[in-house]
């Protein structure tokens, strides 16, 4: 291996913990994508073996680290830590560097985060009381329909007549869900219209600046919502390259940042 400074971010969702390792040019060279399970510094542990071994580096490589999210507190290997709003809004300006509101939907929560030119913070939202919207809702909705998660979005696709669900709360949805298969209303109908009502609810939250940033797992796993939004919004929207990854790799430019200002310090 060769030596030279890693810098780690990591984010510890409630469902994923996501591992981002970037080098000292801000490029990505290592990740990691896992569920957060009911141990979350294992969990982070994983996650940056995987990252270290794509990056092709050592832990006496990493420079600094650091934690966000749900579980940041139980990663002993962060040498700080930050809020998971700081992170997603600095790995969002760092692809996008300009004016932007960032919709993030993640499995547990939605959130609108809007930034100014320079990057800063100027307006946040987030949903917490209620799964509608948030990728739980599509993991239940998948239960109740019997088809793995992971085929939603080919199936939301292939809609020719979409059902528009009334509700919003997940166990009303569900409800009504059961209730239009016994009308043998078509399957593809009936997810494109749960991502509907993902896009709807999220569009409720808040109102939105120009340029309008989607990120988060369930954007990565059903890029048929980004689709759906654009068509609902009028425009065309932005994705990052690494959709889940962005909380990870805001804490990692944190770390990069920080490690800079600790050269620094040294020398001064």
């Amino acid at each position: 291996m060769n030596s030279r400074p890693v810098f780690v971010g990591v984010d510890i969702g409630a469902s994923r913990t996501k591992v981002a390792v970037l080098d000292s040019a801000k490029r990505l060279i290592g990740h990691a994508v896992s569920k957060s399970g009911n141990d979350f510094g294992a969990a982070a542990e994983n996650g940056l073996a995987v990252s270290l071994a794509m990056a092709n580096a050592s832990r006496e490589e990493i420079f600094a680290s650091i934690s966000t999210g749900y579980g940041r507190r139980n990663v002993s290997f962060a040498t700080a830590e930050k809020t998971e709003i700081s992170c997603h809004g600095k790995g969002c300006f760092h692809e996008f560097p300009f004016e932007i509101s960032i919709i993030d939907i993640g499995g547990q929560d939605n959130k609108i985060i809007k930034l100014d030119g320079e990057g800063r913070r100027t307006g946040f939202k987030m949903n917490r009381k209620c799964a509608a919207g948030t990728g739980a809702f599509l993991e239940e909705m998948s239960i109740r329909l019997d088809i793995p998660l992971e085929k939603m979005d080919g199936l939301a696709r292939q809609s020719r007549n979409m059902i528009e669900l009334g509700s919003f709360c997940t166990v009303f949805s569900a409800t009504e869900v059961l209730e239009k298969i016994r009308q043998g209303k078509k399957v593809p109908d009936i997810v494109k219209g749960l991502f509907l009502s993902v896009i709807k609810r999220i569009l409720e939250m808040d109102s939105l600046t120009e340029n309008i940033v989607m990120t988060g797992g369930v954007v990565a796993h059903n890029p048929f919502l980004v689709t759906m939004a654009e068509e609902r919004i009028g425009r065309k929207l932005l994705v990052p390259d690494h959709p889940q990854l962005t909380g990870a790799i805001g804490a990692a430019l944190y770390a990069l940042e920080a490690g800079k200002a600790a050269c620094i310090k040294q020398e001064v």
